[in-house]
């Protein structure tokens, strides 16, 4: 499936793709880490760039230490440009 920001995934994708359980992909997408690009009945769909780029901050962040709460000030403030 394609769109104008490149392949849409579904949150099942998701874990099988980059191996995230799935109420964790629940978690970030509550948290604003993911965002829906659309639904499909009830499934949730995900640029999978945006993914890709998410999945990758967070995992590195965690690594070094940084909390839930301070990598989503992190993605607010890349989102507004701030960083």
């Amino acid at each position: 499936m394609t769109e104008k920001n490149g392949s849409l995934v579904t949150a099942k994708d998701i874990s099988k793709k980059y191996k995230v359980p799935y109420p964790t992909i629940n978690h970030y997408t509550d948290l604003g880490f993911l965002s829906i690009i659309k639904r499909e009945g009830n499934k949730r769909m995900y640029s999978d760039k945006e993914v890709r780029g998410r999945l990758s901050l967070i995992s590195k962040m965690m690594n070094e230490g940084y909390p839930l709460r301070l990598i989503r000030k992190k993605i607010v403030a890349r989102e507004k440009g701030s960083l």
